[in-house]
């Protein structure tokens, strides 16, 4: 992953409210940051933050 998709996705984690972010458990902050496909779990917990581009 490129520099400028790290970021991107740090920043969107961050921007996360608490309550999501403390939902999340380790490997799946890892795979929110890192992953090319995330696993169906973090997509729910996510929903209401995904968008289509």
């Amino acid at each position: 992953m490129d520099k400028k998709k790290e970021k991107m996705r740090q920043e969107a984690y961050e921007s996360l409210p608490p309550n999501i972010k403390d939902s999340l458990t380790p490997e799946e902050k890892e795979m929110f940051l890192t992953a090319e496909q995330w696993p169906d779990s973090l997509f729910l917990k996510l929903d209401e933050f995904i968008t289509e581009e």
